[in-house]
């Protein structure tokens, strides 16, 4: 009997590394595609393990699952680096530094 692809395996590994890249766009993003792939992971390893001789595909479902964990770790991190830093220079004083930031880049 041929053995049939775990569904959602490849999706949950593409959204685990999506988590990770997205995580620098204000951590919101990489929490979203996280918590996504967590919750499909979840689902897809209760449905390998009720029946693993005949789904394929486990090794994305848990390369995904470590992937998405390192980028809601990261989101998480990132986004209260924002939030912090908005407590402190307030919004006006974030776009202050990016347009102070991007001239800087523009000079050179």
């Amino acid at each position: 009997m041929e053995k049939q692809t775990l569904p959602n395996s490849t999706l949950i590994l593409v959204f685990g590394i999506l988590s990770i890249v997205t995580c620098c766009c204000y951590g919101i993003l990489g929490l979203i595609f996280g918590i996504v792939a967590l919750v499909l992971a979840k689902t897809a390893k209760q449905t390998y393990m009720a029946q693993p001789d005949i789904y394929e595909g486990y090794n994305n479902v848990k390369t995904g699952r470590i992937l998405a964990i390192i980028g809601i770790v990261l989101s998480g991190l990132y986004l209260l680096l924002n939030i912090v830093l908005v407590a402190i220079y307030g919004w006006d004083g974030m776009q202050e530094m990016v347009m102070e930031s991007m001239e800087v880049y523009q000079n050179q």
